[in-house]
C-alpha cells in the first residue's frame, strides 16, 4: 500500500507539472492577443444585458449577440477610429509647429510672465525658469522628441497592418461566443478554480462589480468630462479641441485634480492673452460643468464607494500604463480590486471584520 501511495502521488505531481507546463505554453501562444482578447471579455460582460434584452426580442442567440455586436461596432469602435484619427493629425500638426519654429514660445512665455502677479515673476526669476530663452529651448528638445517618439510609432503600426487587422477581427470574433456562452464558460472557470467554491463565486461576483465599477467609473466618466472639455474648447475657440479633450478625458484618471491638469492651464495663458470672455468661460465651465460631471455620474453609475482607495487606482492605472497600454487603464485598477477582493474574502474567513479597503483609507 506504502508503494502504491507514492506512485500515486509521483504521478499526481506529474499531472501538476504537466497541466502548469501546458498553461504556461498555451499563454504564451496567445499573449500576442492578450490585448483583444481583454478587452473582448470586458465587452461581453458589459453588453451582457443588452444581449439578453436582444435574446428576449429577437429569439435567438446568434442573432442577439450579432445584433449587440454591431452595436457596439456603431457606437464604439467607428467613433474611436474616427476621434484617434483627428487626434494622431492634431499631434502630428502641433508637434510639427514646435519643431519648424512656427509656433513662438519665447513671445508667448513672456506674454504670459509678464501677465502674472509680481510675486510670481521674482520666485519664476530667482530659481532661474524666468527666461524666455530656456523655455524656448526645452520646447525645442521636447518637439524633438515627440516627432522621433510619433515617427517609431508610425513605423511600427505601418509594419504591423496586418497584426492590428488580425488582432481586431480576433477581438470581435471571441466577443461574440464570449457574449452568447459567456455565462456557461464563466461557471465551468469557476467550477475547475482550485478554490473552495464558496470562495470562486465570491470572487468571482466581485470580480463582476469591478469590471463594471472600473468601466462605468473610469471610462465612460473620463469620456463624457473629455467631451464636456472638448466642448468648452470649441465654444472658447481654441484650437486641437479633439486633443485637447482626449487629454481631459485620460487625466479625469487622476483622483483629485484629474481634468484640471488641462482645463486650467487653456484658461490662464487664454487670460493672459487678453481673451477675457474665453477664459472666463474655461473656467466656470471647468469647475461648474467639467469638474462637477464626476461627482454627478459617479455615484449614479457605480456608487458612491467602489471599495479601491483613490490613491490606489492612480498607482495602478498609472503603472498599468506603463506596463501594458492603453490596456492598462482598465487592468490596472482591475487587478488592484481583484487584490483587495481576495484579501477582504481572506479576512472574512478569519473573522476580520474591518476590509483592508477601508484600512487602506
Amino acid at each position: 500500500m506504502s508503494g502504491q501511495h507514492k506512485s500515486g502521488a509521483v504521478e499526481n505531481g506529474g499531472f501538476l507539472v504537466f497541466l502548469a507546463l501546458v498553461s504556461l505554453v498555451l499563454l504564451y501562444i496567445v499573449w500576442p492577443f492578450v490585448a483583444p482578447l481583454l478587452w473582448a471579455t470586458l465587452a461581453a460582460i458589459m453588453f451582457q444585458p443588452m444581449y439578453q434584452w436582444f435574446r428576449a426580442r429577437l429569439g435567438g442567440s446568434n442573432r442577439a449577440a450579432i445584433a449587440t455586436l454591431l452595436v457596439i461596432t456603431v457606437a464604439i469602435i467607428i467613433p474611436a477610429f474616427f476621434i484617434g484619427g483627428v487626434v494622431v493629425e492634431q499631434t502630428t500638426a502641433v508637434v510639427l509647429a514646435f519643431r519648424e519654429g512656427r509656433v513662438d514660445i519665447a513671445a508667448l512665455f513672456e506674454t504670459v510672465h509678464d501677465a502674472l502677479p509680481e510675486a510670481i515673476r521674482q520666485n519664476l526669476d530667482a530659481s532661474g525658469f524666468g527666461t524666455p530663452e530656456m523655455v524656448q529651448q526645452r520646447a525645442q528638445d521636447l518637439a524633438l522628441e515627440s516627432s522621433g517618439l510619433i515617427a517609431q510609432q508610425a513605423v511600427a503600426i505601418t509594419g504591423s497592418a496586418l497584426g492590428f487587422v488580425l488582432a481586431f477581427g480576433i477581438g470581435l470574433y471571441v466577443a461574440y461566443f464570449l457574449l452568447r456562452d459567456g455565462r456557461d464558460v464563466g461557471r465551468q472557470v469557476i467550477a475547475h478554480l482550485p478554490l473552495a467554491s464558496d470562495v470562486a463565486y465570491e470572487l468571482a461576483e466581485r470580480f463582476l462589480a469591478i469590471v463594471r465599477a472600473t468601466i462605468k467609473g473610469s471610462v465612460v466618466v473620463g469620456l463624457v468630462q473629455g467631451a464636456l472639455g472638448s466642448i468648452t474648447y470649441w465654444i472658447a475657440g481654441v484650437p486641437n479641441i479633439v486633443l485637447l479633450g482626449l487629454l481631459t478625458a485620460l487625466f479625469s484618471l487622476v483622483p483629485a485634480i484629474g481634468p484640471a491638469v488641462v482645463w486650467a492651464p487653456v484658461a490662464l495663458y487664454l487670460l493672459a492673452v487678453g481673451d477675457i470672455w474665453q477664459g472666463v468661460v474655461v473656467l466656470v465651465s471647468g469647475f461648474a460643468v467639467i469638474g462637477m460631471a464626476d461627482n454627478v455620474l459617479r455615484p449614479i453609475l457605480v456608487g458612491r464607494d467602489t471599495g479601491i482607495p483613490d490613491w490606489i487606482i492612480l498607482v495602478t492605472t498609472l503603472g498599468g500604463i506603463a506596463a501594458m497600454g492603453l490596456s492598462g487603464i482598465v487592468v490596472g485598477p482591475l487587478v488592484a480590486g481583484l487584490f483587495l477582493a481576495a484579501w477582504g474574502v481572506l479576512a472574512q474567513q478569519r473573522g476580520v471584520t474591518q476590509p483592508l479597503a477601508a484600512e487602506a483609507e
